[in-house]
């Protein structure tokens, strides 16, 4: 309850400060991100409109198992796991940390570590498939303004 609160608290405050929830009741459509060539990629939420995220999560199949349905469960896991993550990073964005180590002028190492951090609820199994050891999920979200602004 503490995460949820804390989330609802965050994307609340996150979509308002970038100006996404509008209480306006026209219908246009805000470019978030615009692209090479110029088309919006992402909708803007709006209190007249809900917002649908669909992501397709993959998961590979372990070689060693008991059995074929072990295979596939923990294959749809690890598929479930990665759509996730994706969800939260669309929805919460990703924190970026990178360090550079320099000796004698010349670059020696350089790490770049991702994180996100967020509660993902009401996301739907939309379908499932299974091929040659890969499973693929598709999960679909859908945000509304009341949801966010409570």
């Amino acid at each position: 309850m503490k995460y949820s609160l804390a989330l609802a608290f965050i994307l609340s405050a996150s979509f308002l400060q970038a100006g996404l929830l509008s209480s306006k009741d026209d219908v246009k459509v805000r470019c978030v991100y615009s692209g090479t060539d110029g088309n919006c990629v992402e909708p803007s939420l709006t209190a007249t409109h809900e917002l649908v995220i669909t992501v397709f999560g993959q998961g590979v199949a372990p070689t060693v198992t008991a059995s074929p349905a072990q295979a596939y469960a923990l294959a749809k896991r690890a598929a479930l796991a990665d759509g996730y993550r994706q969800i939260a990073e669309r929805v919460q964005g990703v924190h970026v940390e990178g360090q550079d180590f320099v000796k004698n002028m010349m670059l020696q190492r350089s790490t770049v570590r991702t994180s996100v951090e967020a509660m993902v609820r009401g996301a739907n199994v939309m379908d499932t498939t299974f091929k040659d050891g890969l499973c693929e999920v598709e999960l679909e979200i859908v945000l509304s303004y009341s949801q966010l602004s409570k």
